[in-house]
């Protein structure tokens, strides 16, 4: 894995940016034009810059946390900066898994993308993103509601329900179920 993608800011589109927290620095921000920036973490508090809207999503990263209640709210909050010829950041704690599913959902909404088709422009731009289980099924869901049909599909796998997106990279994972520890202590 890269490990300098956590200290990137990626260019998803002209006026869309995707990070890690610790990528988001005033200097870099102004250097980019940033003007918005959607924080989709539980508590790491917002840059505070003159001229930079800040909105925070307060959303864990587990796969039972609710984040599809702010697809609209975040995908129609960016298409209303680029109308308004400003840029947003999007950035969670890795910049991995939350923010992803954002930029997924703006992409489907107002870039009329596919679910696959966002899924893999994302990619491109920023190799190391992963949405967790729980984010996919609700963008599949969101994928539904928007176009009335499936690009990515659930699917059954040795480490349990994964996007079909996923298939190649976990084809040789085995599913490890949590049970008592040995008497050796792992």
């Amino acid at each position: 894995m890269d490990l300098a993608m956590f200290t990137q800011i990626a260019q998803i589109t002209d006026h869309l940016f995707l990070s890690s927290a610790a990528a988001v620095k005033g200097e870099r921000v102004r250097s980019l034009g940033i003007t918005h920036i959607i924080n989709v973490t539980l508590d790491i508090p917002n840059l505070k810059l003159p001229n930079v809207e800040c909105i925070q999503i307060h959303v864990d990263d587990t796969p039972s946390a609710r984040l599809a209640v702010y697809f609209d709210r975040c995908a129609d909050k960016i298409s209303q900066v680029e109308r308004s010829r400003g840029r947003t950041l999007v950035h969670c704690v890795a910049g991995v898994s939350r923010s992803a599913s954002i930029c997924l959902a703006y992409l489907m909404k107002h870039q009329h993308m596919s679910l696959e088709q966002a899924y893999r422009h994302v990619k491109r731009c920023r190799s190391v993103i992963h949405p967790n289980v729980g984010f996919w099924r609700q963008l599949v869901e969101y994928e539904r509601r928007l176009f009335g049909r499936n690009t990515v599909k659930m699917v059954p796998s040795a480490i349990g329900l994964i996007p079909d997106v996923y298939t190649k990279e976990t084809e040789n994972m085995v599913w490890l179920p949590q049970g008592p520890r040995s008497h050796y202590g792992y």
